[in-house]
């Protein structure tokens, strides 16, 4: 089964996430849809469900994280035991399919040395592959990479900055059709050939 959490929180873009996850559905695309209000909403509602093939989220992010209702943050902190939403996060895990997705649909999750750093820890820890960009996003979706586990971050940190750096990050580049591996809000898979 594939899932799609969206946040609802944010005024200006939960309108057009709720439809482009009916067109989703309708397309085939996944299989059933959660708007939240937070991840720990989210991810309780994800681990009620088994043989999970792919996990989309659609929301905001910053580098090495992925946000809801602006300020909810998860990163690679929730992997820790001890972390608020480590529970719900191991029980995904055990729930997976085999060869599963976690898809970061979101600004930038995947930029500077904070975006590879978590996406390397999530893609082992969950043994599923990931993917997420390193720019920010809107109908085109630029620097889209995925990483399966065990294997390393090959885009450059420095992908999809515009000013700062890949240690103290502090603007990204918006996506545009000539940037690197972009997509849009219409694609429904990660290209096999963009998996490190």
């Amino acid at each position: 089964m594939r899932y799609l959490v969206f946040d609802k929180t944010c005024p200006r873009l939960s309108v057009a996430w709720r439809l482009g996850a009916q067109l989703y559905r309708r397309l085939g695309r996944i299989d059933d849809v959660r708007g939240v209000a937070s991840w720990d909403e989210g991810l309780a509602w994800l681990a009620g469900h088994d043989q999970i093939a792919e996990i989309q989220y659609w929301g905001h992010g910053k580098w090495g994280a992925a946000l809801v209702d602006g300020s909810d943050v998860f990163d690679q902190r929730a992997l820790s035991p001890g972390h608020t939403l480590y529970r719900h996060l191991e029980a995904i895990r055990d729930r997976l399919a085999p060869d599963p997705l976690i898809w970061f649909r979101t600004c930038e999750t995947f930029g500077a040395r904070r975006g590879q750093d978590f996406a390397e820890r999530l893609a082992d820890w969950t043994g599923a592959r990931v993917a997420g960009h390193t720019h920010v996003i809107g109908f085109h979706q630029s620097g889209l990479h995925g990483l399966a586990p065990g294997t390393r971050a090959s885009w450059s940190p420095d992908e999809g900055l515009v000013a700062g750096t890949a240690d103290a990050p502090e603007r990204a580049r918006n996506s545009a059709p000539w940037r690197t591996h972009t997509i849009t809000c219409l694609a429904g898979t990660v290209p096999a050939a963009w998996f490190a």
